[in-house]
């Protein structure tokens, strides 16, 4: 049976945990409470994490079978909407009228940004099987991620999803009217995952998914990259980041503890920093590179075009 490398641990500081556990990347967290089980792709990866994390917190190896996590993943999240766009978790989720009334509902309505674009209110519903990956869009990270996508348009444009996981960032974007759209992730397992639900919606035709480490190598061009990471990854990789967006383009990152937010927007100088939003202890943030002197400067919204 197969089993997957995990860490349970008992803190009422659940940011501060998860910034360390960071640094031996993590692929999946699930919070019980105080008690946080905290997913590694490699068992030599969780044991450098209980190490570290065993010196100021309450620590326990776990190995949990796959079984397992498939049942209590599907047991327990329920539909997400994050302004127009709902996620479905897994199969048993394939008609909007089966989505409970009182599902959770995230919102741009009050974001700490100016120039945000008021979008259209046809829904939008994507199918995403739990996984050991983030990327439900139960997480706030991803959430962000999705609230600055809607902001940005995409009709019509080129995306670009890096840490792709488990696909959520680029079918929205295909969703939300992007003409391509590309995600990759250094993971092979974060690929198959993003194939298997883009097979889950199968009008989504215009994405593919590729094998990728945006530490060494370069990215395609995209008029909007997203990139939900860690921030120090972000601050580290900014260079390619900025250099995969097209002049005039947009770049939406999250991953990042409000602590690290000075440091990490200062690395994707000289692009603008146009919305940045908070939820449960992450941020947001989105910029947009600058244009080149023949492109038009006469809109100054977030996005321009609606899908």
């Amino acid at each position: 049976m197969k089993t997957h490398p995990a860490i349970d641990v008992r803190s009422d500081t659940l940011d501060l945990v998860l910034a360390t556990a960071d640094d031996f990347g993590p692929t999946a967290v699930e919070e019980r409470g105080q008690v946080a089980r905290v997913f590694f792709s490699t068992g030599e990866a969780r044991d450098n994490a209980c190490a570290a994390l065993g010196v100021r917190y309450e620590v326990e190896a776990v190995d949990v079978p796959d079984e397992d996590w498939a049942r209590r993943s599907q047991e327990n999240l329920e539909a997400v909407t994050v302004d127009r766009i709902t996620i479905l978790p897994g199969r048993n989720w394939q008609t909007v009228g089966r989505l409970p009334a009182s599902r959770p509902r995230f919102s741009n309505s009050e974001p700490r940004a100016t120039h945000i674009r008021s979008g259209p209110v046809e829904p939008i519903t994507i199918v995403i099987q739990p996984s050991m990956g983030f990327g439900t869009g139960h997480h706030a990270t991803t959430r962000l991620c999705l609230m600055a996508l809607q902001a940005a348009g995409v009709k019509g444009k080129v995306a670009l999803d890096v840490g792709t996981g488990s696909g959520i960032l680029a079918i929205a974007a295909a969703r939300l009217g992007a003409a391509h759209v590309t995600g990759v992730d250094n993971d092979s397992d974060a690929i198959q995952s993003a194939g298997e639900n883009l097979l889950l919606n199968p009008d989504v035709r215009q994405v593919t998914f590729e094998l990728a480490d945006v530490t060494t190598e370069r990215l395609p061009a995209a008029d909007v990259v997203t990139a939900n990471l860690t921030g120090a990854l972000l601050a580290r990789t900014a260079p390619v980041l900025l250099a995969a967006v097209r002049p005039g383009g947009f770049l939406i990152i999250s991953g990042l503890l409000p602590s690290e937010q000075h440091e990490v927007c200062r690395a994707f100088a000289p692009a603008d920093v146009i919305w940045e939003q908070e939820e449960d202890g992450w941020v947001g943030v989105a910029f947009r590179t600058v244009k080149k002197a023949w492109q038009s400067t006469a809109s100054t919204h977030f996005g321009s075009n609606t899908a």
